[in-house]
């Protein structure tokens, strides 16, 4: 029996970046338009089972490709995240990281630019330590060593230090008490009010990754604005 032959390639709405290609004998396939210009294939060409596998193959291809365009379309991603979301697709992990080791070849992955990007966002807008930053980086799949460098860096670059930050994440909390906070804040060390204030603006920079030296520093900054904006009220 002769194999079979393609009759006809119909486009598929709503893009038309995918075809049903029509056969002599058997079912169709619906394949990506790419994946038959792969193979240089079109109506009247034979398609024994051998390329028929390199068209399904070279289809497989493309769909985990365009699945990843799709989601770094969203915002960046580091390799770790974007291999974690392809595979939760159901796509097979040797394909996934054929996929994105070619992405990283054509400067589409770049986790030491995510991580970069990631940090200095963080700095504008949420405060963290250091060692708060490179944990998230490390639960984004970035490795520990590269993600400790990626954080000085742009602690150095940004010529801002530990205490800077844990100074402005205590003034992001300070903004957001009501007076009766800001006054317990600063008022007599041993009342219990007082007390119950500080240790939450003392835990409050310590889930955000500060200790030693720039958590008392900053806490102490804190308790200064408290005790000005009590008296000026």
């Amino acid at each position: 029996m002769s194999d079979p032959t393609i009759t006809r390639v119909e486009a598929l709405r709503p893009r038309g970046l995918r075809a049903r290609v029509h056969l002599s004998r058997g079912e169709p396939l619906e394949v990506a338009l790419e994946a038959l210009e792969r193979l240089s294939l079109g109506v009247g060409d034979s398609l024994p089972s051998r390329r028929r596998h390199h068209l399904l193959n070279a289809d497989a291809d493309v769909r985990v490709r365009d699945a990843a365009l799709h989601l770094l379309s969203h915002r960046a991603r580091t390799r770790a995240e974007l291999r974690r979301r392809l595979l939760d697709k159901g796509h097979p992990a040797p394909r996934v990281d054929a996929c994105l080791q070619r992405l990283e070849d054509r400067g589409l992955l770049d986790d030491e630019a995510v991580a970069s990007a990631f940090v200095r966002d963080r700095l504008r807008f949420r405060p963290r330590g250091a060692r708060r930053l490179s944990a998230e980086l490390r639960a984004k799949g970035i490795p520990a060593h590269v993600a400790a460098d990626v954080v000085a860096g742009v602690l150095e670059d940004q010529e801002v230090s530990e205490g800077d930050l844990a100074r402005r994440a205590a003034r992001q909390w300070l903004s957001r008490q009501g007076q009766g906070v800001l006054r317990a804040l600063a008022g007599d060390a041993r009342s219990p009010e007082t007390q119950k204030a500080r240790r939450r603006l003392r835990a409050y920079l310590a889930r955000r990754g500060f200790d030693g030296e720039a958590l008392r520093t900053a806490t102490d900054a804190a308790l200064r604005e408290a005790e000005e904006s009590a008296g000026a009220g």
